[in-house]
């Protein structure tokens, strides 16, 4: 879906994008060329179609989130296939119909929601603070909506809009899940498993220290979900120096000089790839002022 068949379902009452400005949060109507609010803030459409929603307080460096040499390293193991076990796992793990609307916050460069949009024929929204990362999704996918924000502060979207939000190894923030999530929809976590990895952190960082974090990501959610079902997919890939080399710079595990130097003489290795999959259903909401007194 381009953003303008985005903004059309919007407007039909499918997936409603919200001002992103301070204390706005209005409904984004669309013009040929930029969405804007009834309080007259304005965002401009960028050539391959996707929104930039990211206002200047959300930004903490000049060029936030993944840099293009992240997001092009991770290009090229997705084109390996490095993620495609993953893909097919979370597929199968999940029960979507035909035009559901489905949200993946932290998107990268979006294969995994548009495999996702793919197998269900849902209706696919991406959200990533990168605009390397945005630029390279709305350039393979142009079929789906894609958005720059900080997902840190806000989902710039409408309550109870999606029937399913995903984090994939990314960011998370429960409230805003919890609100744009449907009473009856689902939350998809991934995180890496205590293996993920596991060789390529022993060679390279000099350390194989194992770290499950799946008790944490269960507390981080409650009280707003509960714990439907946990997969660990984990399956080994062969890598090849310059593999390597993609997997530290997609992985933010490459920038001290001493790991450079370990890189430049790595050998081809298999690595175990290992990720704990999650999957929340949403608690029930409380009334927003409590119980009605029964009639006396």
């Amino acid at each position: 879906m381009s953003l303008a068949m985005s903004m059309d379902a919007s407007e039909s009452g499918r997936v409603e994008l919200l001002c992103s400005a301070a204390g706005c949060r209005r409904p984004l109507t669309r013009s040929p060329r930029s969405l804007a609010c009834p309080r007259g803030h304005s965002f401009d459409v960028a050539r391959r179609g996707y929104v930039n929603l990211l206002q200047p307080r959300d930004r903490r460096s000049s060029q936030p989130g993944d840099a293009p040499a992240t997001v092009t390293a991770r290009l090229r193991l997705a084109a390996r296939g490095f993620e495609t076990p993953l893909t097919d796992a979370i597929t199968s793990l999940l029960t979507l119909g035909p035009g559901d609307p489905v949200l993946d916050v932290g998107c990268g460069d979006g294969h995994h929601l548009a495999a996702i949009a793919d197998q269900f024929g849902a209706a696919g929204c991406g959200l990533d603070i990168s605009v390397p990362a945005i630029e390279a999704a709305a350039r393979l996918h142009p079929e789906l909506h894609w958005v720059v924000a900080n997902a840190d502060r806000f989902l710039p979207y409408a309550d109870a809009s999606f029937q399913l939000v995903a984090s994939i190894t990314a960011q998370r923030n429960p409230k805003e899940f919890r609100r744009v999530l449907a009473d009856e929809g689902t939350l998809l976590l991934v995180v890496p498993a205590p293996d993920d990895l596991i060789e390529v952190r022993e060679l390279v960082l000099g350390e194989g220290v194992t770290r499950d974090r799946v008790d944490k990501a269960i507390e981080t959610f409650a009280p707003l979900f509960v714990l439907d079902r946990h997969e660990r997919i984990r399956h080994t890939v062969h890598l090849d120096p310059a593999s390597v080399r993609d997997v530290m710079v997609g992985t933010y595990r490459a920038g001290r000089a001493s790991r450079h130097a370990r890189l430049a003489t790595v050998p081809d290795l298999d690595a175990t790839l290992s990720r704990d999959v999650l999957l929340f259903r949403p608690a029930r909401r409380r009334p927003a002022h409590g119980p009605r007194p029964r009639p006396g």
